[in-house]
C-alpha cells in the first residue's frame, strides 16, 4: 500500500513537472525571445539599431547565436544610418565568421545605408524594402573653424604640441594644406577598406563597387539594380529565406537575445540618440555626429 502511495505521488510529480515545463515552451512560444526555454531548430533574430557605436553588446549576442546549437540561421534586422569606421568593421568580421558556421541573412528596415550598410555586406543574402534607404558608401571627416568668431570676441589659443599634425583640426585656425592633404590620405585609406569588404562580401569586382561608391544613397529597388541588394522583402521574407537555407521545416521557430534590464538612464540615453538619429535621416550626405580631431565616420 505504501509503496502503491509513492509510485503515485512520484506519477503526479512527474505530470506537474512536465505541465510545468509544457507552460514555459508555450510562453516562451508565445513571446518569441528567449531561445533557451524552446525546443527545436530556431532562427535567431538580431537587431541593430540607431548610430553604430558601442557593438560590443551586439557582437556577445551574435556569438551566443552562433555558439547555440538549436540555433540553425541568423537574420540581422538593420535600422541605422551609419556610424564609427572601427564598429562597423568589427561587426561586419562578426558577421563573417558566423557565416563559416550557419546561414546569416540581413534584414533591411527604413534605413540601412553607411555603416549599416557595410556591416550588411558580411551577410549571404540581403533584404531590403523597395524604399528602404540604403547605399551611402562612403567617408567622411568634418571640422568646425571658430576663428573668425574668436577674433571678434578677444580668444586665442596658445598651443604647444610635439609634431606639425598633433592638433589638426584646431578649431581655431585654418587647416594648413598639409593638414587636409594627410586627411584626404587618411579618408581615402579607409574609403579603399569600405569598397574592398563591400565587394568582398558581395561577391562583386572592386571597380563595380567603385563605381557607386561615391557617397550616393539609393532605395531598396534601386539597390537591387546595382547588385547591391539580393532580393525585395521584409523581415518576415528574411527569416524565411534563412530558415530555407538551413533546411528547417515548417514554420521557423524565431528567438531573440535576452534583453537586460536597463536602468532609467539608460532607457533615456537610448530614446535620446534613437531620436537624434531618426531626426538626421534625411541628412545622409552628412556625418552622422560631429567625429572628434581624427575621427573618421561612414556616410
Amino acid at each position: 500500500m505504501r509503496k502503491r502511495s509513492v509510485l503515485l505521488a512520484g506519477s503526479v510529480l512527474v505530470l506537474i513537472l512536465v505541465a510545468l515545463l509544457g507552460s514555459i515552451a508555450w510562453f516562451s512560444h508565445l513571446r518569441g525571445r528567449k531561445a533557451g526555454l524552446m525546443f527545436g531548430d530556431k532562427v535567431g533574430v538580431l537587431e541593430i539599431k540607431g548610430v553604430i557605436a558601442n557593438v560590443q553588446p551586439t557582437i556577445e549576442e551574435l556569438a551566443k547565436f552562433r555558439k547555440d546549437g538549436s540555433v540553425k540561421a541568423v537574420v540581422v534586422r538593420i535600422e541605422s544610418p551609419g556610424g564609427g569606421v572601427s564598429p562597423s568593421q568589427e561587426l561586419y568580421q562578426e558577421i563573417r565568421r558566423t557565416v563559416r558556421e550557419k546561414p546569416v541573412v540581413v534584414s533591411m528596415g527604413s534605413v540601412a545605408a553607411s555603416g549599416g550598410y557595410y556591416i550588411a555586406c558580411a551577410a549571404q543574402k540581403i533584404y531590403a524594402n523597395p524604399g528602404t534607404i540604403t547605399g551611402s558608401i562612403g567617408v567622411i571627416l568634418q571640422f568646425t573653424n571658430f576663428e573668425e568668431l574668436l577674433k571678434k570676441i578677444g580668444f586665442r589659443m596658445e598651443v604647444v604640441k610635439s609634431g606639425p599634425y598633433k592638433d589638426v583640426g584646431n578649431p581655431g585656425r585654418e587647416m594648413t594644406p598639409e593638414e587636409k592633404a594627410y586627411l584626404q590620405d587618411m579618408v581615402d585609406n579607409v574609403h579603399q577598406q569600405f569598397v574592398r569588404d563591400v565587394a568582398r562580401g558581395r561577391r562583386m569586382k572592386v571597380e563595380e563597387v567603385r563605381e557607386v561608391a561615391d557617397g550616393r544613397i539609393f532605395t531598396g529597388e534601386q539597390a537591387m539594380e546595382l547588385g547591391l541588394v539580393d532580393e525585395l522583402g521584409n523581415l518576415k521574407d528574411a527569416i524565411d529565406a534563412a530558415a530555407k537555407m538551413a533546411a528547417i521545416e515548417g514554420e521557423p521557430k524565431i528567438v531573440y537575445p535576452e534583453k537586460e534590464k536597463k536602468s532609467v538612464f539608460d532607457y533615456l540615453f537610448d530614446r535620446i540618440t534613437d531620436k537624434i538619429a531618426n531626426n538626421l535621416q534625411p541628412y545622409m550626405g552628412l556625418i552622422i555626429l560631429p567625429p572628434l580631431p581624427g575621427e573618421a565616420r561612414l556616410s
